[in-house]
């Protein structure tokens, strides 16, 4: 296949709000030993790039710096190894950076094929937030059939994505969310409980819930004054799973909850992970979480999306925080 040598692609020109992204030409990248070629029909937009435009995303020094995490498209080359996928194969797949552009390269074992009855602009919403939750929520703190789940920003693409894998292996969901309108969405997800946190006390509503026992995993984006919270909501043997902070990475706690209660608390960054440890993942969900997707019992959950050299007017609309779900970008 015959490939052009640039393509447009969206750049951080320095620091600061969504009007620093910009649509650039780059060079089509070459995909390396292990890795293939994705002629990008669509790419996730997530958080960290708006934390990484903002210049306060530490990027691997290994990751390619351009923005986007997630993308979804056709296969058009491969490098030197095999791979399992062949030029035309629809994919999406996790990116190390660089899925702001037309043609991005990522590792083969970090691909998953559409699911069924998909368009890669919803494919395209999958890959960062099902890793993100596989991983933590259920290899990491094994949350197992008939818990409770917690999951603070249940409106959020973690929170979606949280409540129906959730939901699906057999968990009670309870979210909090920050709209009685977002509320409404994570029930219509299949959450069993929505709390409203700005005019309800999500902990103890958790509490009643669980009949003063807690729940067994909590999923906490928030972080900072929710820790303690957190803590205390937990039941005994609680897993206390933590992948963001947007309240602060910094918290005072009475960890007197850990020992009486034998908590665990984990956390984890996707990006700074090893390629195998990311391949693990995606072969994990494949077998997991992909025949639910096929089957149309877990669903992707996109908000909108914006054309590739809109990404400022994405951005803009993330940090709103007015979308529910998921947020794209096509080419």
């Amino acid at each position: 296949m015959d490939l052009p040598t640039t393509m447009t692609a969206v750049d951080i020109t320095e620091p600061g709000g969504p009007e620093v992204l910009r649509a650039v030409e780059r060079p089509v990248p070459e995909p390396g030993p292990g890795e293939v070629l994705i002629r990008v029909r669509a790419a996730g937009v997530n958080r960290p790039d708006c934390l990484q435009r903002q210049g306060l995303y530490l990027v691997p020094a290994d990751a390619d710096p351009l923005p986007g995490l997630e993308v979804a498209g056709e296969v058009v080359a491969a490098g030197d190894g095999p791979v399992r996928w062949q030029a035309g194969d629809r994919v999406c797949a996790l990116a190390h950076g660089g899925g702001y552009a037309e043609y991005c390269r990522v590792a083969a074992d970090h691909c998953l094929p559409v699911p069924d009855g998909l368009s890669l602009t919803e494919a395209a919403s999958l890959p960062e937030t099902f890793f993100t939750v596989w991983y933590n929520v259920f290899m990491r703190v094994g949350l197992a059939e008939g818990e409770w789940l917690l999951a603070h920003g249940g409106s959020s693409g973690i929170g979606s994505a949280a409540i129906q894998m959730a939901k699906a292996r057999g968990a009670g969901v309870i979210v909090t969310a920050g709209s009685d309108a977002k509320c409404e969405y994570c029930r219509d997800l299949g959450a069993d409980h929505a709390v409203n946190y700005r005019d309800s006390d999500w902990a103890a509503a958790a509490k009643e819930i669980t009949g003063n026992r807690g729940v067994d995993v909590v999923l906490d984006m928030v972080a900072g004054p929710y820790v303690d919270r957190n803590l205390d909501v937990l039941a005994y043997d609680g897993r206390y799973a933590l992948i963001a902070f947007l309240l602060g990475p910094k918290a005072e706690a009475n960890f007197a909850h850990v020992l009486r209660k034998r908590l665990t608390i984990t956390g984890s960054a996707l990006r700074p992970q090893t390629v195998g440890e990311k391949a693990e993942i995606a072969a994990e969900l494949e077998r997991e979480i992909w025949p639910l997707l096929n089957a149309g019992e877990v669903r992707p959950t996109v908000f909108t999306s914006f054309p590739l050299i809109e990404a400022a007017r994405a951005h803009a609309l993330m940090e709103s925080g007015e979308h529910m779900g998921k947020i794209v970008l096509e080419t």
